[in-house]
């Protein structure tokens, strides 16, 4: 799938939008409709994070610590207790939710979106399980155990599990911040815990279309090493030859060759991630040089390699980013989702983006506030997917071009980003001003062939302009843009 359109939902709180007076909404209750409309917008995958059973056990115990009550008062102002029902990324095991459906109401919703030509997304939580797992019990040798010095050295990152004769096994965590308390960490020196979370991806296959692999170089030797080595050695494990994803992807793949995988990565991981066989990583670095604005920085992000970037996932918010319009503003936001839309690669929006939520909802809550929708940015939107959903924007030939000064001694130029697509005799040309003043800058374009009067139609803002093509051909095409203004060509 080329350049794919994913939509992130936030499931558990979502659904709440489709209950009744005498009902509370499970997917099989999300009317068809609202596929057809997303569908219609030029969405090729659907994500449904969050459809995997938790613990509600660990919701008292982990979450009402004190960052986390900010947070939900933050985002909620009439926030209750009841609204914090646990993180849907510490679950219980690849079970759906009872709350959300039946893996009936999954395979069902999948058919529905196939049918449309969609695909659909879950998750798969590699790293780690609820601390309160019924996989303690049944699986105890893929979790991460440890001994009683570790325990009393730093009981926030060991605990003894009171259903298990207290053994002491590691909760969950990323190496550069505390353990998550709230689970329980999976193993990766252990062969046993390797082909068990291989079996559960196999299982996947048969259920959805692709999966997005949350924190996934968590699961590389060298970095699981430096976050767990001394309990590793002291408990004889010792590191495997092959990586995780290396012989889980290459088995899955002989399951289904067109299985999505899609990593969270960070720490400048993402290409070695992408040569174990991932088909689209995180492109955080874009998110982060959009929202800071340097467009030097953003262009030199785009001279990578061709193949890194069509397997680059852009976006510029989901669930663990600020929303775009509380980050960047109206203005900033449109022209960040011009730029993350139109390059090569996965363009990946999140519930709300449409309608310019401002509120990020922790993912502990299941209820989101009510906001009002942003005045223009739902058709800025439906116009820029227009724009998109068409095989030049899929199948097309990209380009990074340069600009030049408008006049002599013009330097706005340097604050224009231009590309270019094209596909069977057809051209889109994207120009995006990324800056807080006005610009100008002539773009060089072949245009041989053209009537001296050449018409060139701006798909996204609808309106057309009138060009001498011996001009544009001699001194290339004038361009005035406003800030963070865009233009999307067809010519």
């Amino acid at each position: 799938m080329n350049n794919p359109n994913l939509y992130e939902i936030n499931t558990r709180v979502w659904l709440k939008r489709f209950n009744t007076d005498d009902k509370k909404a499970k997917l099989d209750d999300v009317p068809i409709s609202y596929w057809d409309d997303l569908k219609s917008k030029g969405i090729d995958i659907i994500w449904l994070m969050g459809i995997w059973k938790t613990c509600p056990e660990t919701v008292d115990k982990y979450c009402f610590e004190e960052g986390l009550v900010r947070e939900y008062k933050a985002a909620l102002k009439d926030y209750s207790k009841e609204d914090v029902i646990g993180s849907p990324f510490a679950i219980d095991s690849y079970q759906v939710n009872p709350e959300i459906g039946t893996e009936s109401s999954i395979t069902k919703l999948k058919a529905i979106l196939n049918e449309r030509g969609m695909k659909l997304m879950l998750d798969f939580i590699h790293n780690h399980f609820s601390a309160e797992s019924s996989l303690v019990l049944s699986h105890p040798e893929i979790f991460l155990e440890a001994n009683e010095e570790y325990y009393k050295n730093d009981s926030h990152t060991f605990f003894k599990h009171s259903k298990l004769n207290n053994k002491i096994f590691a909760h969950g965590r990323d190496p550069f911040f505390p353990a998550w308390e709230d689970t329980i960490q999976v193993n990766y020196f252990s062969s046993a815990a390797r082909e068990y979370m291989i079996k559960v991806l196999v299982k996947l296959t048969k259920i959805c279309d692709g999966v997005r692999c949350d924190m996934a170089m968590l699961a590389f030797n060298n970095v699981f090493k430096n976050t767990w080595g001394n309990v590793l050695s002291s408990m004889g494990y010792e590191k495997p030859q092959k990586e995780f994803w290396n012989v889980a992807l290459e088995i899955v793949k002989d399951y289904r060759s067109d299985f999505i995988f899609l990593a969270e990565a960070y720490w400048d991981l993402e290409w070695e991630l992408q040569q174990l066989g991932f088909d689209y990583t995180y492109d955080k670095i874009l998110t982060d040089r959009l929202k800071v604005g340097y467009v030097h920085d953003i262009r030199d992000h785009l001279l990578a390699e061709h193949d890194y970037q069509m397997k680059s996932a852009r976006f510029i918010e989901n669930h663990d980013e600020e929303r775009a319009m509380k980050s960047m503003g109206k203005n900033k936001s449109k022209a960040a989702a011009v730029v993350m839309s139109t390059l090569p690669g996965m363009h990946f929006f999140y519930d709300g983006q449409f309608e310019g939520r401002k509120i990020k909802v922790p993912v502990q809550l299941g209820r989101e506030p009510h906001e009002k929708i942003v005045k223009c940015l739902p058709e800025f939107y439906e116009n820029l997917l227009t724009a998109i959903n068409s095989d030049i924007f899929k199948v097309g030939e990209w380009s990074l071009l340069s600009s030049s000064e408008a006049w002599k001694g013009s330097k706005t130029f340097h604050n224009i980003l231009v590309w270019q697509w094209r596909h069977a005799g057809e051209k889109r040309l994207v120009v995006v001003n990324f800056s807080d003043a006005s610009a100008q800058c002539r773009i060089k374009l072949d245009v041989k062939g053209y009537p001296e009067e050449m018409v060139i139609e701006d798909i996204l803002n609808k309106k057309q302009y009138l060009r001498s093509a011996s001009d544009v051909q001699a001194n290339g095409l004038f361009i005035e843009l406003g800030s963070f203004q865009s233009h999307i060509f067809e010519y």
